[in-house]
Protein backbone atom coordinates (compact mmCIF):
# COMPACT_ATOMS: atom_id res chain seq x y z
CA UNK A 1 0.00 0.00 0.00
CA UNK A 2 1.82 3.34 -0.92
CA UNK A 3 2.32 6.14 1.77
CA UNK A 4 -0.71 8.00 0.75
CA UNK A 5 -3.05 4.91 0.75
CA UNK A 6 -2.37 4.57 4.14
CA UNK A 7 -2.41 7.74 5.66
CA UNK A 8 -5.85 7.91 3.69
CA UNK A 9 -6.68 5.01 5.88
CA UNK A 10 -5.14 5.77 9.21
CA UNK A 11 -6.90 9.29 9.07
CA UNK A 12 -10.43 8.19 8.31
CA UNK A 13 -10.73 5.57 10.74
CA UNK A 14 -8.99 7.59 13.78
CA UNK A 15 -11.21 10.29 13.13
CA UNK A 16 -14.09 8.11 13.04
CA UNK A 17 -13.43 6.60 15.91
CA UNK A 18 -12.47 10.29 17.38
CA UNK A 19 -16.23 11.65 16.24
CA UNK A 20 -17.92 8.60 17.47
CA UNK A 21 -16.38 8.81 21.12
CA UNK A 22 -17.40 12.47 21.14
CA UNK A 23 -21.10 12.32 19.92
CA UNK A 24 -21.14 8.78 22.86
CA UNK A 25 -19.76 11.33 25.69
CA UNK A 26 -21.52 14.42 24.72
CA UNK A 27 -25.04 12.73 24.29
CA UNK A 28 -24.20 11.31 28.32
CA UNK A 29 -23.40 14.92 29.38
CA UNK A 30 -26.10 16.91 27.84
CA UNK A 31 -28.60 14.06 29.19
CA UNK A 32 -27.41 14.09 32.57
CA UNK A 33 -26.18 18.14 33.22
CA UNK A 34 -28.80 20.13 31.17
CA UNK A 35 -32.08 17.81 32.86
CA UNK A 36 -33.28 18.65 36.53
CA UNK A 37 -34.75 15.27 35.70
CA UNK A 38 -33.12 13.05 33.72
CA UNK A 39 -35.44 9.81 33.95
CA UNK A 40 -38.60 10.12 31.98
CA UNK A 41 -38.12 13.57 30.27
CA UNK A 42 -39.52 13.87 26.51
CA UNK A 43 -38.09 15.71 23.72
CA UNK A 44 -41.30 17.83 22.92
CA UNK A 45 -41.62 15.78 19.90
CA UNK A 46 -45.43 14.23 20.43
CA UNK A 47 -47.43 12.19 17.38
CA UNK A 48 -50.66 11.07 17.55
CA UNK A 49 -50.61 11.22 21.65
CA UNK A 50 -47.12 9.80 21.66
CA UNK A 51 -44.18 11.40 23.36
CA UNK A 52 -40.38 10.46 22.44
CA UNK A 53 -38.40 10.11 25.68
CA UNK A 54 -34.99 11.82 26.38
CA UNK A 55 -33.44 9.26 28.64
CA UNK A 56 -29.72 8.54 28.86
CA UNK A 57 -28.30 5.44 27.76
CA UNK A 58 -28.38 2.75 31.16
CA UNK A 59 -25.27 3.04 32.84
CA UNK A 60 -24.45 -0.72 31.60
CA UNK A 61 -24.62 -0.11 27.89
CA UNK A 62 -22.91 3.17 28.26
CA UNK A 63 -19.46 1.14 29.63
CA UNK A 64 -20.12 -1.43 27.40
CA UNK A 65 -20.03 1.06 24.34
CA UNK A 66 -16.85 2.34 26.08
CA UNK A 67 -15.59 -1.23 26.28
CA UNK A 68 -15.96 -1.52 22.77
CA UNK A 69 -14.13 1.77 21.94
CA UNK A 70 -11.39 0.70 23.98
CA UNK A 71 -10.69 -2.95 22.80
CA UNK A 72 -10.45 -1.20 19.63
CA UNK A 73 -7.60 0.99 20.24
CA UNK A 74 -5.75 -2.15 21.63
CA UNK A 75 -6.41 -4.40 18.91
CA UNK A 76 -5.53 -1.16 16.26
CA UNK A 77 -2.12 -0.45 18.43
CA UNK A 78 -1.17 -4.13 18.65
CA UNK A 79 -2.20 -5.70 15.03
CA UNK A 80 -1.72 -4.72 11.87
CA UNK A 81 -3.98 -3.11 9.20
CA UNK A 82 -4.20 -0.25 10.33
CA UNK A 83 -2.57 1.11 6.85
CA UNK A 84 0.99 0.37 6.74
CA UNK A 85 0.88 0.21 10.51
CA UNK A 86 2.88 -3.17 11.57
CA UNK A 87 1.34 -2.83 15.04
CA UNK A 88 3.08 -3.10 18.47
CA UNK A 89 2.62 -6.79 18.83
CA UNK A 90 5.18 -7.99 16.18
CA UNK A 91 2.11 -10.44 14.93
CA UNK A 92 1.37 -11.06 11.55
CA UNK A 93 -0.91 -14.14 10.02
CA UNK A 94 2.75 -15.44 8.45
CA UNK A 95 4.29 -15.64 11.89
CA UNK A 96 0.95 -17.73 13.12
CA UNK A 97 0.45 -19.70 10.07
CA UNK A 98 4.15 -20.69 10.20
CA UNK A 99 4.00 -21.33 13.99
CA UNK A 100 1.12 -23.71 13.79
CA UNK A 101 2.97 -25.53 10.73
CA UNK A 102 5.52 -25.89 12.87
CA UNK A 103 3.50 -27.23 15.60
CA UNK A 104 1.84 -29.46 13.41
CA UNK A 105 5.09 -30.72 12.07
CA UNK A 106 6.65 -31.72 15.43
CA UNK A 107 3.30 -33.67 16.18
CA UNK A 108 3.53 -35.55 12.76
CA UNK A 109 7.08 -36.27 13.02
CA UNK A 110 5.71 -37.52 17.00
CA UNK A 111 3.17 -39.74 15.09
CA UNK A 112 4.87 -40.79 11.69
CA UNK A 113 8.58 -39.99 11.79
CA UNK A 114 9.79 -43.47 13.82
CA UNK A 115 8.49 -44.87 10.46
CA UNK A 116 10.74 -43.21 8.14
CA UNK A 117 13.80 -45.39 8.17
CA UNK A 118 12.16 -48.53 9.52
CA UNK A 119 11.79 -51.66 6.90
CA UNK A 120 8.42 -52.20 4.43
CA UNK A 121 8.56 -55.65 6.17
CA UNK A 122 8.57 -54.52 9.77
CA UNK A 123 6.09 -51.39 9.12
CA UNK A 124 3.86 -54.06 7.58
CA UNK A 125 3.80 -56.60 11.06
CA UNK A 126 2.43 -53.46 13.09
CA UNK A 127 -0.57 -53.13 13.41
CA UNK A 128 -1.36 -49.20 14.32
CA UNK A 129 1.26 -48.95 11.05
CA UNK A 130 -1.43 -50.43 9.03
CA UNK A 131 -4.16 -48.85 10.37
CA UNK A 132 -2.63 -45.72 9.45
CA UNK A 133 -1.72 -46.76 6.03
CA UNK A 134 -5.59 -48.00 5.43
CA UNK A 135 -6.17 -44.17 6.31
CA UNK A 136 -4.03 -42.99 3.76
CA UNK A 137 -4.66 -45.12 1.17
CA UNK A 138 -7.88 -44.73 2.06
CA UNK A 139 -7.55 -40.46 1.20
CA UNK A 140 -5.04 -40.57 -1.24
CA UNK A 141 -5.79 -43.93 -3.53
CA UNK A 142 -8.98 -45.68 -3.08
CA UNK A 143 -10.45 -42.76 -5.80
CA UNK A 144 -8.60 -45.10 -8.44
CA UNK A 145 -7.88 -48.28 -6.70
CA UNK A 146 -11.00 -49.24 -4.77
CA UNK A 147 -11.52 -49.05 -1.34
CA UNK A 148 -10.60 -52.31 -1.00
CA UNK A 149 -7.29 -52.32 -3.38
CA UNK A 150 -9.01 -54.63 -5.50
CA UNK A 151 -8.97 -51.90 -8.43
CA UNK A 152 -11.46 -50.69 -11.22
CA UNK A 153 -11.17 -50.63 -14.89
CA UNK A 154 -8.00 -49.40 -15.56
CA UNK A 155 -6.66 -49.39 -12.29
CA UNK A 156 -4.88 -52.60 -11.09
CA UNK A 157 -5.75 -54.64 -8.30
CA UNK A 158 -2.88 -54.32 -4.90
CA UNK A 159 -4.80 -57.71 -3.64
CA UNK A 160 -2.78 -60.03 -5.71
CA UNK A 161 0.22 -61.29 -6.84
CA UNK A 162 0.29 -59.73 -10.19
CA UNK A 163 2.95 -56.69 -11.08
CA UNK A 164 3.06 -54.65 -13.62
CA UNK A 165 6.26 -53.05 -12.09
CA UNK A 166 6.88 -55.34 -9.39
CA UNK A 167 5.74 -56.10 -5.69
CA UNK A 168 8.63 -55.87 -3.71
CA UNK A 169 9.15 -53.04 -0.93
CA UNK A 170 11.51 -51.12 -3.32
CA UNK A 171 9.20 -51.09 -6.36
CA UNK A 172 6.34 -50.15 -4.89
CA UNK A 173 8.46 -47.47 -3.07
CA UNK A 174 9.45 -46.45 -6.44
CA UNK A 175 6.03 -46.44 -7.82
CA UNK A 176 4.56 -43.95 -4.84
CA UNK A 177 7.19 -41.33 -5.18
CA UNK A 178 7.59 -41.39 -8.92
CA UNK A 179 4.47 -42.31 -10.31
CA UNK A 180 4.16 -44.63 -13.55
CA UNK A 181 2.94 -43.61 -17.08
CA UNK A 182 2.00 -47.05 -19.07
CA UNK A 183 1.20 -46.81 -22.51
CA UNK A 184 0.04 -49.51 -25.10
CA UNK A 185 0.40 -47.87 -28.40
CA UNK A 186 -2.26 -48.65 -31.07
CA UNK A 187 -1.52 -50.86 -33.35
CA UNK A 188 -4.64 -50.77 -35.52
CA UNK A 189 -2.86 -48.53 -37.78
CA UNK A 190 0.32 -51.34 -38.33
CA UNK A 191 -1.44 -54.42 -38.74
CA UNK A 192 -5.12 -53.70 -39.49
CA UNK A 193 -8.32 -54.85 -38.27
CA UNK A 194 -7.52 -58.15 -39.49
CA UNK A 195 -4.46 -58.65 -37.54
CA UNK A 196 -6.31 -56.85 -34.46
CA UNK A 197 -8.94 -59.74 -34.74
CA UNK A 198 -6.25 -62.61 -35.40
CA UNK A 199 -3.35 -61.48 -32.18
CA UNK A 200 -6.78 -60.97 -29.77
CA UNK A 201 -7.50 -64.72 -30.59
CA UNK A 202 -3.77 -65.61 -29.81
CA UNK A 203 -4.21 -63.87 -26.77
CA UNK A 204 -7.67 -65.39 -25.80
CA UNK A 205 -5.41 -69.15 -26.58
CA UNK A 206 -2.44 -68.05 -24.08
CA UNK A 207 -5.29 -67.39 -21.52
CA UNK A 208 -7.23 -71.07 -22.03
CA UNK A 209 -10.34 -69.05 -23.44
CA UNK A 210 -12.56 -70.46 -25.98
CA UNK A 211 -10.99 -69.10 -29.67
CA UNK A 212 -10.39 -69.57 -33.36
CA UNK A 213 -7.78 -72.09 -33.48
CA UNK A 214 -7.10 -70.80 -37.36
CA UNK A 215 -7.34 -67.35 -36.63
CA UNK A 216 -5.00 -67.74 -33.32
CA UNK A 217 -2.47 -69.49 -35.29
CA UNK A 218 -1.91 -66.39 -37.68
CA UNK A 219 -2.33 -64.40 -34.85
CA UNK A 220 0.78 -65.62 -33.26
CA UNK A 221 2.87 -64.71 -36.26
CA UNK A 222 1.52 -61.06 -35.80
CA UNK A 223 2.13 -61.17 -32.08
CA UNK A 224 6.02 -62.61 -32.98
CA UNK A 225 6.34 -59.47 -35.33
CA UNK A 226 4.76 -56.61 -33.34
CA UNK A 227 3.66 -57.21 -29.46
CA UNK A 228 6.37 -59.68 -28.20
CA UNK A 229 9.02 -57.02 -27.70
CA UNK A 230 7.13 -55.75 -25.10
CA UNK A 231 5.35 -58.90 -23.72
CA UNK A 232 7.54 -61.39 -24.57
CA UNK A 233 7.36 -64.36 -27.09
CA UNK A 234 5.65 -66.35 -24.14
CA UNK A 235 3.39 -63.26 -23.19
CA UNK A 236 4.35 -62.90 -19.71
CA UNK A 237 5.28 -59.45 -19.76
CA UNK A 238 7.79 -57.01 -18.71
CA UNK A 239 7.83 -55.67 -15.69
CA UNK A 240 10.68 -53.52 -16.71
CA UNK A 241 8.71 -51.90 -19.08
CA UNK A 242 4.89 -52.22 -17.31
CA UNK A 243 4.29 -54.47 -19.90
CA UNK A 244 1.39 -57.25 -18.51
CA UNK A 245 1.25 -60.66 -18.14
CA UNK A 246 -1.13 -61.59 -20.96
CA UNK A 247 -1.43 -65.42 -19.89
CA UNK A 248 -3.25 -65.02 -16.22
CA UNK A 249 -6.52 -64.69 -17.51
CA UNK A 250 -5.98 -61.03 -15.27
CA UNK A 251 -7.29 -58.01 -17.15
CA UNK A 252 -6.99 -54.53 -16.65
CA UNK A 253 -9.24 -53.39 -19.19
CA UNK A 254 -11.40 -56.31 -19.43
CA UNK A 255 -10.93 -59.83 -20.94
CA UNK A 256 -13.56 -60.52 -23.28
CA UNK A 257 -13.03 -60.33 -27.47
CA UNK A 258 -14.38 -57.35 -27.89
CA UNK A 259 -12.32 -55.59 -25.26
CA UNK A 260 -9.11 -56.91 -25.93
CA UNK A 261 -9.09 -56.03 -29.62
CA UNK A 262 -10.42 -52.77 -28.49
CA UNK A 263 -7.09 -52.34 -26.48
CA UNK A 264 -4.99 -53.67 -29.48
CA UNK A 265 -6.85 -51.88 -32.29
CA UNK A 266 -6.49 -48.39 -30.25
CA UNK A 267 -3.81 -48.99 -27.44
CA UNK A 268 -4.28 -47.91 -23.68
CA UNK A 269 -2.41 -45.06 -21.64
CA UNK A 270 -2.84 -44.52 -17.89
CA UNK A 271 -0.99 -42.74 -15.43
CA UNK A 272 -0.14 -42.91 -11.48
CA UNK A 273 0.59 -39.64 -9.90
CA UNK A 274 3.86 -39.48 -8.18
CA UNK A 275 3.27 -39.10 -4.78
CA UNK A 276 6.91 -37.48 -3.95
CA UNK A 277 5.19 -34.13 -4.47
CA UNK A 278 2.09 -34.96 -2.12
CA UNK A 279 2.69 -36.76 0.19
CA UNK A 280 5.63 -36.80 3.98
CA UNK A 281 8.10 -39.49 3.17
CA UNK A 282 6.71 -41.50 6.66
CA UNK A 283 3.09 -41.55 4.79
CA UNK A 284 4.91 -42.83 1.67
CA UNK A 285 6.01 -45.84 3.40
CA UNK A 286 3.28 -46.75 5.51
CA UNK A 287 1.02 -46.62 1.91
CA UNK A 288 3.61 -48.72 0.91
CA UNK A 289 3.69 -51.45 3.86
CA UNK A 290 -0.39 -50.86 3.57
CA UNK A 291 0.02 -52.09 -0.14
CA UNK A 292 2.64 -54.37 0.54
CA UNK A 293 0.68 -56.80 3.52
CA UNK A 294 -2.53 -56.44 0.53
CA UNK A 295 -0.77 -58.58 -1.38
CA UNK A 296 0.78 -60.75 1.17
CA UNK A 297 -2.87 -61.72 1.99
CA UNK A 298 -3.03 -64.03 -0.86
CA UNK A 299 -0.07 -65.64 0.24
CA UNK A 300 -1.54 -66.11 3.77
CA UNK A 301 -4.63 -68.07 2.05
CA UNK A 302 -2.29 -69.89 -0.28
Amino acid sequence: MSTFWSLWVIVLTLANLALITWVLFANRKVALDDQAEPENNTTGHVYDGIEEYDNPLPKWWFYLFVATLLFTAVYLAVYPGLGNFKGFGGWTQVNQLEAQQAKAEAKFDETFGQYVDMPIEQIAQNREALKMGARIFANNCAVCHGADGGGNFGFPNLTDNDWLYGGTPEKILETLHNGRQGMMPPQGPVIGEEGVKNAAEYVLALNGLEHNAEMAAEGQKVFGTVCMACHGMDGKGNQALGAPNLTNNIWLYGGNREQIQHTIRGGRQNVMPAQKDMLREDKIRLVAAYVYSLSRQEDEQQ
